[in-house]
C-alpha cells in the first residue's frame, strides 16, 4: 500500500511528501538515491544504508571465512598497531 503520492511535473521535478520526509529524516539540500532492485524503483536517503548493503558490497562473490572473536581481536590489535607505527 503507498504510503504518499507525488505528481511529476513537465520538467521532471516531483515533490516528497512530508509522510517521506519525515521518514526519512531529510530536509532541503538533502540528497536522495535511486536504485533499480528488480522491477523496482527505490529511494533512499544518501548514506543511508543497511548493513546488508554493506555486507554484499564487501562480499559479492561468497561470505569471508568464520574467524573466532580471539582472531578478531588480534586483527584489531595489529591494524592499530600498524597505524600507530611511526616510521
Amino acid at each position: 500500500m503507498a504510503i504518499a503520492h507525488s505528481k511529476l511535473t513537465a520538467q521532471g521535478q516531483i515533490s516528497v511528501p512530508a509522510e517521506v520526509r519525515r521518514k526519512l529524516g531529510i530536509g532541503p539540500g538533502s540528497v536522495l538515491e535511486w536504485h533499480e532492485e528488480g522491477e523496482k524503483v527505490v529511494v533512499r536517503r544518501a548514506g543511508a544504508y543497511t548493513s546488508e548493503d554493506v555486507h554484499r558490497a564487501l562480499f559479492p562473490q561468497r561470505p569471508p571465512p568464520a574467524r573466532s572473536v580471539e582472531e578478531m581481536k588480534a586483527g584489531v590489535r595489529r591494524y592499530v598497531k600498524k597505524r600507530r607505527a611511526r616510521g
